[in-house]
This record gives structure tokens, C-alpha cells and sequence, in this order.
């Protein structure tokens, strides 16, 4: 092939595969479960270390005595300490409790989603995808 074919793109090309284009047409009610189940724990499980995480980083910082302080100076009492309300065991429980609530909405809502598309595929056709076989 000359580089006058070349620049003008003619000449033989090569082919990039058969290309397919599929339509999803519907989702799996218990794969959707189990999927959003799962993405549920480990958001669970990211809160509780980013949680640790947060509250080591504020005591080293010292941040907790500095809020005793300032509140010791405005309210005249020095025997208020804000680690009886914020301590490490309190806020990790507060966060196991969030974090199953949370598990519980994610799992329902991606079964809510699954089946909101399963539904909505009579009337929309469904996602069209596109395959490439490289």
C-alpha cells in the first residue's frame, strides 16, 4: 500500500473483531440481592475503619482536651470532659449501629432497584450494550 492510500485511508484495514450490541433486559432479583449485600459490607466495614481512624487522629491532635478546656473557661465547671460523651467504645458502637442500618437500606434498595428495572424494561426495551470481540 502506497502512502497516498495510507493518508487517504483506502486500501485493506483490519478488522477489530465482531462487534455485538445486546440489550439487558433483566436483572436477577437474588444476584441483585447478594451484590448490594455485599457492597453493604464492605461500606459497613469502611465507616468502622475510617471512623477509628478519625477519632485516633482527633485525640492525638489533642483536639478533645481543647474542647475540655474551652468549655471548662465558658461554663466555669472543669468537671465536664467531653470523652465521657465522645470515648472511642461509644463512638465504634454508634458507628456498628449506622453501619447495619446502612447494610439493611443498601441491600433493600439494590433489590428495590433490580426490580424497578425489571419492571420498567416493558416499557423502555432495556439497556442496549455494545461487545467487541479484540
Amino acid at each position: 500500500m502506497s502512502i497516498a492510500e495510507r493518508l487517504q485511508g483506502k486500501g485493506p484495514r483490519r478488522s477489530g473483531g465482531k462487534q455485538v450490541r445486546l440489550r439487558l433486559v433483566w436483572i436477577d432479583f437474588w444476584s441483585a440481592l447478594k451484590l448490594s449485600a455485599i457492597v453493604g459490607v464492605i461500606a459497613g466495614i469502611v465507616l468502622l475503619v475510617a471512623t477509628f481512624v478519625l477519632w485516633s487522629l482527633l485525640n492525638v491532635l489533642g483536639l478533645f482536651g481543647r474542647i475540655d478546656e474551652t468549655l471548662a473557661d465558658i461554663l466555669g465547671d472543669s468537671s465536664f470532659t467531653v470523652m465521657s460523651f465522645v470515648s472511642l467504645p461509644q463512638v465504634l458502637l454508634f458507628t456498628v449501629v449506622v453501619a447495619l442500618l446502612n447494610f439493611v437500606v443498601i441491600t433493600v434498595l439494590g433489590a428495590v432497584f433490580a426490580t424497578l428495572y425489571n419492571l420498567s424494561v416493558r416499557f423502555t426495551g432495556g439497556l442496549l450494550v455494545g461487545f467487541a470481540n479484540q
